[in-house]
């Protein structure tokens, strides 16, 4: 046989494996604990330095409540005091209430396999959040719609690595701002099989979302476990407005989960010093873990940071620096210091496009992200021109870098099967290993397997059309939509939750005041 024929025979295996691999994979996780130890930048003695500042800020000068008195009587009601719109907490009674935050809980998806444990050593990657435009090779950018969301659901259900859906992948600007929650939730349910986030847009919007769980898991399944996880952001410095704490309230009464993330520029909404940047964000996290503590003690709460350094000559946020990387492992240790679940990092850049600069940036906040040890990863996909952009060849593009990190985090077995003793017995000093029994127990899952990255020789790449990263992330992103099939939905549940949602939409269409759905 040719040398030729063996290597094309050779190379179909391989393909009809992976495409066996990922078609069992299809709908389902690749659940992620890591076994190696976290990276850290703060020794003990620096940890109770940071955790006294954050006390200082939290007495003075204080936190700022905006056009929300009922927070102003929920913190003077549980030991704080209030000055006007400034609340002032003491240490012990703000840790009284943080201690009541579980440090691990379990997060509910339509397909139980797929439930998602956040906190301790576990990991969980969500796409990107939040962009108002998609890009993608053939088209550009453009404004996001309701089908590129759909997209980017079906997307997230085909890759194993990525554990959760996320929440407003894109924004559907093709649908009014009032009722747009109500169809972005309902393709999270219909096109994934994942953990999904809810609306954080208005109070309202949020309880929206809290019917449509418990049309979906059930009222008595989501009080014991969450079935939603929604992203607070405090507008730094030191302030909440109403927005954000009726959202806290809405979910915190139906406890479901939520991520307490100040929004940090440092050098803008932050000192340019790392040591008062952290206390900061740390004491603005922790105040609004213990208000959430406040309205329903137990409420799963995620300690969450944002992290970018602005460019003090331009103003714009960059990525990928020394000081963003040393600030994330910073925000892990304060978190786990206080026993809760963290969220921070991502794959961040400030690229329009994905270039070389893209892959860059992405690579130098990514590796940190997962070498501190973050629980749940928000923006792990899809993320360009510093959040305004989900872009279809960057989402696939990242999730190759999901699959190879996370292989890195499941560090190195050391079971009798790994020392691979019978595969010394059968190849002889000398020797080879490719063709060995062992080899071929191991063939699939040894290693991480490329979809994206290309390895072959010069001249098989310039005889297959010379396609870039880029462009062969195009044409899987399409060969994935073309292939998707939607998963199935209990006929009674998808009926209720459509009937709730047109419900919803005339109420809001007549601009009628938010009532309970009664069924």
């Amino acid at each position: 046989m040719s040398t030729e024929r063996s290597g094309r025979r050779g190379e179909n295996r391989r393909e009809a494996l992976r495409a066996s691999r990922t078609q069992r994979q299809v709908g389902s996780i690749r659940p992620l604990v890591r076994k190696l130890n976290p990276v850290e930048a703060l020794d003990q003695e620096g940890i109770e330095k940071i955790h006294k500042a954050s006390m200082r800020l939290l007495t003075k000068p204080g936190f700022l409540i905006l056009d929300y008195p009922s927070a102003l009587e929920v913190f003077k009601a549980h030991g704080a005091t209030v000055e006007g719109n400034i609340v002032k907490i003491d240490e012990a009674t703000l840790m009284h209430y943080v201690r009541m935050a579980p440090s691990q809980f379990t997060l509910l998806a339509r397909s139980e396999q797929n439930n998602v444990t956040i906190g301790g050593k576990h990991m969980v990657f969500a796409p990107v959040y939040g962009p108002p435009y998609v890009a993608d090779h053939d088209t550009g950018r453009r404004q996001s719609t309701l089908k590129d969301f759909e997209n980017f659901n079906k997307l997230s259900h085909m890759i194993p690595d990525l554990h959760h859906g996320g929440g407003t992948v894109v924004e559907p600007n093709d649908i009014g701002v009032n009722e747009r929650h109500l169809d972005m939730v309902m393709s999270h349910i219909k096109h994934h099989t994942k953990a999904f986030m809810g609306s954080v847009t208005h109070a309202d919007n949020a309880a929206d979302s809290v019917t449509m769980a418990r049309i979906l898991y059930g009222t008595d399944a989501i009080a014991q476990n969450p079935g939603l996880l929604s992203l607070i952001n405090v507008s730094s410095p030191m302030r909440h407005d109403d927005r954000m704490l009726s959202v806290i309230d809405v979910n915190a009464r139906a406890k479901q989960a939520l991520i307490m993330t100040p929004f940090t520029m440092v050098g803008a909404t932050s000192p340019t010093s790392l040591a008062a940047t952290i206390a900061q964000l740390n004491a603005e996290a922790l105040i609004s873990v213990a208000y959430a503590q406040m309205i329903n003690p137990g409420t799963p709460c995620l300690m969450g940071s944002f992290i970018s350094i602005v460019d003090l000559k331009s103003g714009a946020p960059t990525f990928g620096t020394g000081e963003q990387n040393l600030l994330l492992f910073a925000a892990t240790q304060m978190a786990r210091y206080y026993n809760l679940p963290v969220r921070t990092g991502g794959n961040f850049t400030a690229a329009q496009t994905s270039d070389y600069q893209a892959g860059y940036e992405s690579a130098s906040t990514f590796w940190p992200t997962v070498q501190a040890g973050t629980n749940f990863v928000l923006h792990a996909a899809g993320w360009l021109e510093g959040g305004l952009i989900s872009g279809y060849e960057k989402f696939i593009l990242d999730s190759e870098s999901l699959g190879m990190m996370a292989n890195y985090q499941r560090g190195i077995e050391l079971d009798e099967e790994s020392f691979a003793l019978d595969a010394y017995d059968e190849v002889p000093p000398g020797g080879h290993f490719l063709g060995a029994s062992h080899t071929m127990r191991h063939y699939e899952t040894a290693f991480y397997s490329h979809r994206v990255f290309n390895m072959d020789n010069y001249e098989k790449w310039q005889a297959e059309g010379m396609q870039n990263a880029y462009k062969r992330a195009n044409g899987i992103w399409k060969k994935m939509l073309a292939e998707y099939e939607a998963p199935a939905l209990d006929d009674a549940k998808r009926e209720e939750l459509e009937a709730f949602m047109r419900w919803r939409k005339e109420q809001i269409r007549a601009g009628k005041p938010r009532t309970e759905w009664q069924g």
